[in-house]
């Protein structure tokens, strides 16, 4: 029987790993003899028991799909947007097979991987060119590095901004070898700063403070009046709108969202923004604009490092059709969750409450569904939330409560309020329901 199984974790595991999990096994328990010579020799079983459990853990994804249930929708830390059933259909045949990425079907010849996507671009936006590369930072990189490298770019120091990670505007503007030029304050900055400044600059750089909001005593020229004299001077400008939205947030009760459509209304000659945030699709940089200074950008040594692969091109395609087919409120999943009807997400939290109160809820604990917010997240729409419904529960002891939420497979990924356990259904799939209840109703029952 234990040649049977030492086979078994060979064939599951591959021999050499077996072997190292077999002698991690053997020290450790020479290690315990040596501490407590009186101990038992373990037996051969316990030695495979525990090398299997080894070999378990050694080989277990550190990445793992989680149940989202805290209402922020592009949460950053679990992986912003998640995919339409389009996108993952097209970034698995990319994946699976081979495919025409640097191949022209018709001459027979080698083709361009930048031609993927741009023909949709062009198409849904009415731009001249566009280019996709692998995040949205790196977009910026490649732009300030083509269009302005040892030149001087102006930029306002309200958008001298940093985002997640430590991405700090004027350092990637430094990495790419451009002369940072700050004008007005941090609070006030006015349409004089950028004319004292534009006389030998060879951009002005517009950065979009998508995570945070400056209140108060504020100023800042529209972008339009910006492009404006930009242009009066011949100097080109470039807007890294960051959040990528295609669509007005303000139609479904949020704050206006600066759009790229807006942007390009504007005037501006290259737009840079995220596909895994507002767009909702995988990460990836697009860069948007005029057809001399995207080829500049396309040539630029810089862009083969940071180009984008063959899945993330089919996935960027397929996100981008559903827009083109005005199907992007049905079909991708972070603008389904927020046009989701409130009545339809409170209906789904009162039956997750009557289903775990059938199951006889601990009289520890208590089960309620009470009005709550959602939040886009994501570096998106900085302090807005909009109506929600969540279940919440309380529980003795609310944190411990949450780590074992997050040891569950899958694990489930809540938050807290006033003492309470929150789940907010707007972030769970239906598919998950079950998944979800079964979760809480096996911890729950642990508190009987």
């Amino acid at each position: 029987m234990q040649t049977v199984r030492a086979a078994r974790l060979i064939s599951a595991y591959g021999r050499l790993l077996t072997l190292d999990a077999l002698r991690s096994t053997l020290d450790e328990a020479r290690a315990r003899l040596k501490a407590d010579p009186q101990a038992a020799a373990p037996e051969n079983e316990f030695i495979l028991s525990e090398s299997e459990s080894h070999l378990a853990a050694w080989t277990q994804p550190t990445l793992q799909p989680v149940i989202n249930a805290t209402g922020v929708i592009l949460h950053t830390n679990l992986g912003r947007a998640p995919l339409s059933k389009a996108t993952i259909a097209a970034m698995s045949e990319a994946a699976q097979n081979y495919s025409n990425l640097e191949f022209d079907l018709e001459t027979g010849k080698r083709g361009s991987r930048l031609i993927h996507a741009e023909d949709i671009l062009k198409k849904l936006l009415g731009v001249a060119a566009a280019v996709v590369v692998n995040n949205n930072a790196s977009a910026v990189l490649l732009v300030l590095s083509a269009l302005a490298s040892k030149k001087r770019v102006v930029i306002a120091r309200s958008q001298l901004i940093e985002i997640g990670g430590g991405f700090r505007v004027p350092d990637v503007m430094k990495q790419s070898g451009a002369k940072l030029v700050e004008v007005g304050t941090t609070n006030k900055v006015r349409l004089s700063d950028y004319k004292d400044e534009l006389a030998d600059a060879a951009l002005v750089m517009h950065a979009h403070r998508s995570n945070f909001k400056m209140i108060g005593f504020t100023e800042e020229p529209e972008l339009i009046k910006i492009v404006d004299v930009a242009h009066k001077a011949g100097v080109i400008v470039v807007d890294d709108l960051g959040s990528g939205a295609l669509l007005d947030t303000a139609k479904y009760g949020l704050v206006h969202e600066p759009t790229v459509q807006e942007s390009l209304a504007a005037g501006v000659d290259v737009i840079c923004f995220s596909g895994d945030k507002l767009l909702g699709g995988p990460q990836a940089g697009i860069i948007v604009g005029k057809a001399e200074l995207i080829a500049k950008i396309k040539k630029h040594p810089l862009a083969r490092a940071v180009r984008a692969d063959k899945t993330c091109l089919a996935g960027i395609t397929a996100t981008l059709l559903h827009y083109l087919k005005d199907e992007a409120e049905r079909e991708i999943p972070i603008w389904k969750m927020i046009s989701a009807p409130l009545a339809e997400v409170k209906a789904r939290a009162e039956k997750w409450a009557r289903e775990l109160e059938a199951g006889s809820v601990p009289a520890l604990s208590r089960v309620e569904v009470s009005a709550n917010e959602a939040t886009v997240g994501g570096g998106s729409l900085p302090g807005e939330s909009f109506p929600s419904y969540v279940l919440s529960l309380s529980v003795k002891s609310p944190d411990k409560f949450l780590r074992r939420l997050r040891q569950q497979n899958p694990p489930v990924i809540a938050r807290t309020g006033n003492d309470k356990i929150l789940f907010d259904p707007r972030t769970v799939f239906l598919e998950q329901d079950q998944l979800l209840l079964s979760a809480l109703h096996s911890l729950l029952s642990e508190l009987k």
